[in-house]
């Protein structure tokens, strides 16, 4: 199974507060914030919603097929990247701007707060699909990543137009998207991805109930945090996926692009969703662990013993006859 991933590529400036955010708000001068925080770490890593997942499933041995745009800063991310399994020769190359570049602070509770620079993400919006598959085969399934907005939007219609099955994953721009748009991004997706938080603000945004999102999507994938995750399909009963067992808690930025990579390699094996959000919970389990959305390693012995552990033999036994 082909999958191509259509997200951000960016560069990502890592920030520890040592205190809590939520101690230096004041309730009634909300309107007029105006803060510095004192940090105590910076880490610059690799990062991107894109190359986050793609990443993952390159380490899974997933093989995708990235698609999005970079600066020309990007020579030695491609390295990188194709080093761990990653086709970039889909990746458009800006003449005029630098790679994107999201600067974020995670607090003592690990809540965050970040700000992004798009960049070269913008000229995502000229890359055709049809391009990316004469180039590496048929498309099976397109992840729609947040990205250039306008892209998405390009994306998602060429999906539709040309029968390509897609996923919408519009994470951090559900933000700044209104109703109409999120519905022009849901609407005939095989999969929708979204956190707990996302999913309310999805409905809110749409005027949709959960069931009439249902109606809509083929499958609705939900990650809930320290809980697991979520699969809902209209008419069935759900499916509920618990998390592995963390060793410890270093930063929880780029869990839910490891869950997704994990979710969609599954996918690309051919095992059920119930298997495929177990693998997507362990990848996310070993992010959680690392400082940086790229820098956990993947050693097969390691992940499946965890994974034995987490899920039992029988699961263990079907994802480790595809885990390269």
């Amino acid at each position: 199974m082909r999958i191509a991933v259509c997200g951000s590529i960016a560069n990502d400036h890592l920030m520890t507060f040592p205190g809590r955010f939520s101690d230096q708000l004041v309730a009634d001068q909300l309107h007029t914030v105006s803060l510095s925080f004192l940090v105590d770490r910076l880490e610059i890593r690799r990062g991107g919603v894109g190359a986050n997942i793609a990443f993952g499933m390159g380490q899974l041995g997933a093989r995708p097929v990235l698609v999005g745009a970079a600066g020309e800063d990007f020579d030695e991310y491609r390295v990188w990247l194709e080093r761990h399994g990653v086709d970039t020769d889909s990746v458009r190359i800006s003449e005029v701007a630098h790679t994107a570049r999201f600067v974020c602070t995670t607090d003592a509770d690990n809540n965050q707060i970040g700000s992004f620079y798009t960049g070269a993400m913008s000229e995502a919006r000229h890359i055709e699909l049809q391009h990316v598959a004469d180039r590496a085969g048929r498309l099976d399934l397109v992840l729609i990543g947040a990205d250039d907005p306008e892209g998405m939007i390009r994306h998602t219609e060429e999906c539709r137009t040309r029968g390509i099955p897609f996923a919408a994953d519009y994470s951090q721009q559900i933000a700044r998207m209104d109703g109409e748009g999120i519905r022009q991004l849901t609407e005939g997706a095989t999969y929708l991805f979204s956190n707990e938080y996302e999913k309310e603000l999805i409905e809110t945004k749409t005027g949709w109930s959960d069931e009439e999102v249902l109606q809509k999507v083929g499958t609705r994938v939900t990650t809930l945090g320290k809980r697991g995750a979520r699969i809902d399909r209209a008419g069935e009963e759900p499916i509920v996926v618990g998390v592995a067992e963390e060793r410890e808690k270093a930063d929880p930025t780029g869990v839910g692009d490891a869950f997704r990579a994990g979710f969609l390699s599954g996918l690309s094996w051919g095992v059920g969703l119930e298997r495929a959000a177990q693998v997507g919970c362990m990848l996310a389990t070993l992010v959680v662990e690392t400082v940086g959305t790229q820098e956990y390693e993947l050693r097969r012995v390691h992940f499946m013993e965890r994974f034995t552990k987490a899920y039992g033999h029988d699961a263990a036994t079907e994802v480790e006859a595809h885990l390269s």
